[in-house]
């Protein structure tokens, strides 16, 4: 293999290889192409946000973070239909992340769960179908991010614009690398087998209506950063394939929100001032090398609680992180719990019965 086929895979492809590889030579290729591959990744992602950021807002900076991930991922994975529709739902899934955020932040509290159900599940129907892919977590990590910092007047004027040229690169690259895929394959086709005894449909319902809760309970009741709270939600929620039981997910978001939460605190205290501005970079380049998702979770605090000190403190952004996700993820157990024993009369397939011992012949 060579080293710019090394450089696109996953970390957990790579590591898979490092374990199978005889000779130190040979590991260290490997470890060398992981840590290359982290580095630009992350130093793609400064200049790319950087740019956007500066041609259209540091108040579009969320955006542009969701258009840099939405970018990485559409080289890999599609929406599993034609390119014609796809295109149009990719436009739509766009027109949701600017509109319905922006109109969230103005409503009155009744209509908050009707909109955020309405179109985080249409943002599911339209790009995961096959959650295992990644989708589902990219889609709702961008919806969530924007609810959290929704935009007015001319800013939502330069959010549509980012928007219209995030579409034109993702759109891009959606059609080189997609367009021979699926060609005989309709959108409606795919609507028309929806059923919820599908475990994929059961599973975008009961994303689309846990975090369409969870994000209207943290606008009705200002929680702070509700966003970390919708975060934690969602990411129990996202765990595919379907299953009622979500525990071992919501330990490891905890532990892993505890761990690095703390672990920010200390660096901060202990390194420079001039350091701290690096201290998310230095998150996601370390991310570059997980395949855990405790670890991920860790590390996904770096860069939240960067921005995150500079609006509440130090130990108040830590002591708000850690919170919100023990909100988040309690509530996503307890949603979950409850959808699954619904879920189960309603929908799913009841248990085939156990054989008993052969029953003697008459």
């Amino acid at each position: 293999m060579n080293f710019y086929d090394a450089l696109q895979l996953d970390p957990a492809v790579l590591k898979r290889k490092i374990a199978a590889c005889d000779t130190t030579g040979e590991k260290a290729y490997y470890w060398n192409a992981m840590a290359i591959r982290s580095a630009l990744i992350v130093g793609f992602a400064i200049v790319f946000i950087s740019v956007l950021s500066g041609l259209f807002g540091a108040d579009n900076t969320p955006l542009a973070v969701a258009l840099f991930c939405m970018m990485l991922g559409i080289r890999f994975v599609h929406f599993e239909y034609c390119i014609g529709d796809s295109l149009i739902a990719l436009a739509a899934a766009l027109a949701i992340l600017v509109l319905a955020p922006c109109a969230a932040a103005v409503l009155p509290p009744l209509l908050l769960i009707p909109l955020h159900f309405a179109a985080f599940f249409a943002l599911l129907c339209i790009t995961t179908q096959r959650p295992e892919m990644g989708n589902g977590g990219l889609y709702s990590f961008a919806y969530v991010y924007l609810t959290g910092n929704p935009v007015a007047g001319e800013a939502l004027l330069r959010r549509g614009l980012l928007a219209l040229v995030g579409y034109l690169i993702c759109g891009a690259i959606l059609f080189a690398k997609h367009r021979g895929q699926h060609k005989t394959t309709r959108f409606h086709h795919l609507m028309r087998k929806f059923r919820l005894s599908n475990p994929l449909h059961l599973w975008q319902l009961r994303m689309a209506l846990g975090v369409s809760l969870v994000l209207s309970a943290g606008q009705v009741f200002h929680v702070e950063r509700f966003m970390w709270m919708g975060f934690a939600c969602a990411s129990l929620l996202s765990e595919y394939p379907y299953s009622g039981s979500t525990a071992t997910r919501f330990w490891q978001r905890i532990v892993g929100a505890l761990a690095g939460s703390l672990a920010f605190y200390a660096l901060y205290l202990v390194t420079p001032e001039a350091f701290h501005p690096l201290m998310g970079p230095l998150g996601g380049l370390c991310l570059g090398f997980c395949t855990d998702y405790r670890y991920k979770t860790a590390l996904n605090c770096f860069g939240a609680l960067m921005l995150g000190t500079g609006l509440y403190g130090l130990q108040g952004a830590v002591l708000l992180r850690i919170a919100d996700t023990v909100l988040g993820v309690t509530f996503g157990l307890v949603f979950a719990t409850l959808f699954h024993h619904l879920a189960a009369v309603r929908w799913l397939p009841a248990p085939e019965p156990q054989q008993t011992a052969a029953q003697p012949r008459s």
